[in-house]
């Protein structure tokens, strides 16, 4: 007999292993759905940090409003291509690195998708180490420790401190810490960044429907594609988000509760039931990254833009203060300290926590090791979130300009973008049957994200080739 959803089975050792015991049927109504929401929040917490903070605000303080419907667009379309791949995680019980090793053309037991993803995650190297950077500019402005706030000693003393505190949580291992540390952060930051917007029109950055309807003219300021396609890989859930998402979705127990595939009617009621889970926990995610994207960019727009404050260096987090201390005074400049500190460093976390992941899995898939050994697996991860870290952190002392840095990992995120979408509609045409595929809305959906992402590649590839596209 099928487990019901009020009597969960004993976990297994190996959370990314298919166990007929740990089956279990799926919540019928919202309600109930509501109580296994979880790996969207950590999504969330990883998405609302650099790209949204520091990029988003900064496109806004260099363009306007002008690029308000690449915002929206940025937010609205990559979701569906998530919600493919994390069907066909539920369906087939692997996790994105093995699922993408299935696609051609093949490079021993992996694909050419696993090799790309290798070279971009370098590049996402400097964007996480801009994370970093941000978090801790504003630990050394708050509180300098020692010497002049950004001060090299204080910036150095910051980063180390950060390290071992995220470290150390990460090097436990277990899902249910991060999702409660990822809910509570996510909770304070939204609330915060939302409040904020909401409060501009009362005050001298108030702006009106005219400038809402100059964000949607669906063109690129000269010298703005850039930050654009930066922008666009890095707001919403990028290719990183949605390939680290198939792992939460693992581990939080969508895919072990689906049970492995015995051809059964019941198997395929379990998947549908716990696949109408996993679209309401991504769109919640949706709805949270794309009310906080919209606020960090409008914030910029209305308060830096008029004023002509551009964030550029290790002055970016000062620069990017004035949002909220011109709005609300001396007090909502530590506002904006404490509330960029939770940002970026809950971004910190969840990167930390999946980063390590991916690259075990992903050399799992050229052979290294067996992925299902899981002393071995568990050895490599810690390894890697020890290591990971200590590397993204060096990028920032050495470079010590986040701004740039999220630029870098924003522009080579965004390339990786099409390569998950060709992925997508391949393991979604060999790996996928039809009666999970039927719903015309989101059939749509899908074919104009990729539409839209390829459009984006394109214009990434001329843009790395120097040809000018606006």
């Amino acid at each position: 007999m099928t487990a019901t959803i009020t009597t969960v089975p004993p976990q297994t050792a190996d959370l990314y292993a298919l166990d007929p015991k740990e089956a279990m049927t799926a919540p019928e109504t919202m309600r109930e759905r509501w109580k296994f929401l979880g790996p969207g929040m950590i999504m969330s917490a990883a998405v609302i940090g650099s790209g949204e903070l520091i990029t988003t605000t900064t496109m806004g303080a260099r363009v306007g409003f002008a690029l308000l419907w690449l915002i929206v667009i940025s937010t609205l379309v990559k979701v569906w291509v998530q919600m493919e791949l994390a069907t066909y995680t539920i369906l087939n019980g692997v996790p994105a690195m093995q699922a993408y090793a299935r696609v051609p053309f093949r490079i021993g037991q992996a694909s050419w998708i696993n090799v790309l993803w290798f070279l971009m995650d370098f590049a996402k190297m400097f964007q996480r180490g801009g994370i970093i950077g941000g978090a801790v500019t504003a630990f050394s402005i708050m509180l300098p420790i020692v010497g002049e706030p950004l001060g090299h000693t204080s910036l150095v003393i910051w980063t180390s401190i950060m390290l071992v505190i995220t470290i150390g949580l990460n090097v436990l291992n277990k899902y249910k810490l991060l999702e409660k540390v990822a809910f509570w952060m996510v909770v304070v930051f939204t609330v915060t960044t939302l409040g904020l917007a909401a409060s501009l029109p009362a005050t001298k950055f108030a702006f009106g429907w005219a400038d809402i309807a100059s964000g949607f003219s669906f063109n690129i300021p000269a010298g703005a594609v850039g930050i654009a396609i930066a922008v666009f890989g890095l707001t919403g859930v990028g290719a990183d988000e949605m390939t680290t998402y198939t792992y939460w979705c693992m581990e939080k127990g969508y895919a072990r509760w689906t049970g492995p595939d015995d051809g059964s009617e019941e198997r395929a009621q379990r998947a549908i039931g716990w696949i109408k889970v996993m679209r309401l926990d991504i769109m919640v995610s949706w709805l949270i990254c794309t009310l906080c994207t919209l606020s960090f960019y409008t914030m910029g727009a209305a308060v830096l833009h008029p004023q002509g404050l551009n964030p550029k260096g290790n002055d970016v987090i000062l620069t990017l203060s004035h949002m909220y201390s011109d709005v609300l005074g001396p007090t909502g400049y530590y506002i904006f300290l404490i509330g960029a500190i939770g940002v970026l460093w809950s971004t910190f976390i969840a990167s930390t926590a999946s980063v390590p992941r991916l690259w075990a899995n992903n050399l799992a898939t050229f052979g290294v090791f067996k992925w299902h050994n899981v002393a071995l697996r568990n050895k490599l991860i810690r390894i890697f979130t020890i290591v990971m870290p200590c590397i993204w952190a060096a990028t920032y002392l050495g470079m010590k300009s986040p701004v740039v840095m999220v630029m870098i990992g924003g522009i080579g995120g965004a390339i990786f973008l099409a390569a998950v979408v060709v992925a997508t509609w391949y393991l979604r045409v060999t790996g996928v049957p039809k009666r999970f595929k039927s719903s015309r809305f989101l059939n749509v959906m899908f074919i104009l994200s990729t539409i839209a992402i390829a459009a984006l590649s394109v214009t990434s590839l001329l843009s790395a080739l120097g040809i000018s596209v606006g």
